[in-house]
């Protein structure tokens, strides 16, 4: 769900400048789960621009505390989202803690890092949705620690319609800064790609796991 359209367009326009989201439908990338995809989408780079990590930040910041109210805790996902969960911690003057894919095999055997009480109150920062599956594992182990998580806001959604039943059959809010549709209409605008280009990134989106140049 977008929250705010402008904010949407921004985002995307963002991701294009630097680089963070690459759109090459002649040449598609492989994905680690073997899907060959149009799009490439890298939002750590974020982190080493800092006018764009302060924008989305900020609006994070704005949007967590108007959807959710302030929370207890900030959580991020490992390893994209423990950059900017950090940032929007500090931000809001929050505590943060991450959590990892799975529990360590050694010392504490901790799948959530930092110091969370039972009953408190927490937002999920991720950097990217494609299924939501390694990112609803990541709300699960909050649960299990104890964490009443009230939702999660991400930089970008490629809006699968996989990721929003998982998200639904998880009953977990789930808000981006942008997403798939807002991207496909900015690159077009501003010539990133031609409209046939974007026929080509719709048609991806309807079957990823099949579709081929």
């Amino acid at each position: 769900m977008i929250f705010n359209k402008k904010t949407a367009e921004k985002t995307a326009e963002l991701l294009l400048q630097i680089n963070a989201i690459k759109l090459n439908p002649s040449n598609p990338f492989k994905w680690a789960s073997g899907w060959n995809s149009p799009i490439y989408c890298d939002n750590r780079l974020t982190l080493s621009f800092p006018a764009i990590r302060n924008y989305i930040r900020d609006e994070f910041s704005k949007q967590i505390t108007e959807i959710y109210g302030k929370p207890d805790v900030i959580a991020g996902v490992a390893t994209g989202a423990i950059g900017i969960g950090i940032l929007v911690a500090e931000q809001l003057g929050l505590p943060f803690v991450y959590v990892r894919p799975e529990a360590k095999k050694h010392g504490r055997q901790n799948q959530v890092e930092g110091f969370l009480q039972k009953g408190q109150n927490v937002v999920v920062v991720e950097d990217l949705i494609s299924t939501g599956n390694s990112s609803l594992m990541a709300v699960e182990a909050l649960k299990e620690a104890g964490a009443n998580v009230k939702g999660m806001i991400a930089i970008f959604t490629y809006g699968f319609a996989v990721a929003d039943e998982n998200f639904k059959n998880a009953n977990v809010n789930l808000n981006t800064l942008s997403n798939y549709e807002n991207l496909l209409e900015l690159a077009v605008e501003k010539k990133y790609i031609t409209e046939e280009e974007q026929a080509t990134l719709k048609e991806w989106r309807e079957s990823p796991s099949t579709w081929e140049v």
